[in-house]
């Protein structure tokens, strides 16, 4: 059974979580390289008897100051807080992050929320981390301030397959040009988004193949297209297979990106329902048809695809 995990929205934890190991960072998918963290702070865990913390922020400092940035995300919160249970984190910390937050300068988050509030034995950071007015702290900074603070700063190096860094900047990228197994590889799960289905114009319905339809908020957009996918239903023990389209639906000009997905041999309303829909292989690229029997024909190709998965 997993532990019950503590979560704070503020620095105000509660002096059982001071004096433990900290991770600070988005953590943004949560893959291979922020797991190889993970497991390096849990074995300081069992080696020094420590809790184990997690300092991510919401939005993504990125989304913050560019707020045209909206489809950024590679997994949403309730994704990365499931993952840190995983890892046997103790409590987490998600800060909102706005204007009077991004004002702080960077001596100021050391000696002020660092040490008062949180006063860690350890802290992790990657080699890139920026923090404070203007991104003017860096590892640097806090290396030089842990005898003064009394903390010990880890930062390992980047975690590198086949001469790339691991890193979810990468793993947007990937999907962005539909290199779904590479980016399920950096994951070391299936890449999914979670959503509640919504009412849609029924178009799926009428043509034989019903769809759950789901809006993407701020995920990533994968490439366009179909996918084969698994799909995870609330108090349903089953992980259902079934196919999903990712796109604008050009034959139809929708003009709102929209995942609709079609789970097979089910009929069950899920109006409401919080789904997760995992994307297990990239079928094909998003095109127009001249018609609906043309449509339904490619369809019915794709199900077959799915179906071998």
């Amino acid at each position: 059974m997993v532990k019950k995990l503590t979560y704070y929205k503020n620095f105000n934890i509660k002096k059982k979580h001071q004096k433990s190991i900290i991770l600070i960072g988005n953590f943004d998918g949560v893959h291979l390289g922020h797991q190889k963290l993970f497991d390096k702070a849990k074995k300081y865990k069992k080696k020094k008897k420590l809790k184990i913390g997690v300092v991510t922020f919401d939005p993504i400092p990125k989304m913050f100051f560019n707020k045209k940035l909206k489809n950024y995300r590679i997994s949403n919160l309730n994704q990365k807080l499931n993952i840190f249970k995983k890892f046997k984190v103790d409590f987490v910390i998600n800060k909102k992050f706005d204007k009077k937050f991004s004002k702080i300068k960077c001596n100021k988050f050391v000696s002020e929320i660092i040490y008062k509030k949180l006063n860690p034995k350890i802290i992790f950071v990657s080699n890139n981390f920026k923090f404070g007015n203007k991104r003017e702290g860096d590892v640097k900074l806090l290396k030089l301030l842990e005898k003064k603070y009394n903390y010990k700063i880890i930062n390992p190096p980047t975690l590198k397959k086949k001469n790339k860094t691991i890193s979810s900047t990468l793993i947007r990228k990937l999907l962005a040009v539909g290199k779904l197994n590479l980016a399920n590889n950096y994951l070391n799960r299936s890449w999914s988004i979670e959503g509640v289905v919504e009412k849609g114009r029924n178009m799926g319905k009428k043509i034989g193949f019903p769809t759950c339809n789901i809006d993407i908020k701020n995920y990533i957009i994968a490439r366009p297209g179909v996918y084969a996918v698994k799909v995870n239903i609330p108090n349903n023990n089953k992980i259902l297979k079934g196919i999903a389209n990712l796109g604008y639906r050009p034959t139809f000009k929708q003009k709102k990106i929209l995942l609709e997905v079609n789970i097979f041999n089910f009929s069950r309303n899920l109006y409401n329902k919080k789904l997760t829909v995992e994307f297990i292989k990239f079928i094909r690229g998003e095109k127009k048809f001249k018609g609906m029997d043309q449509l339904k024909k490619q369809i019915k190709l794709d199900i077959k695809s799915a179906k071998r998965t």
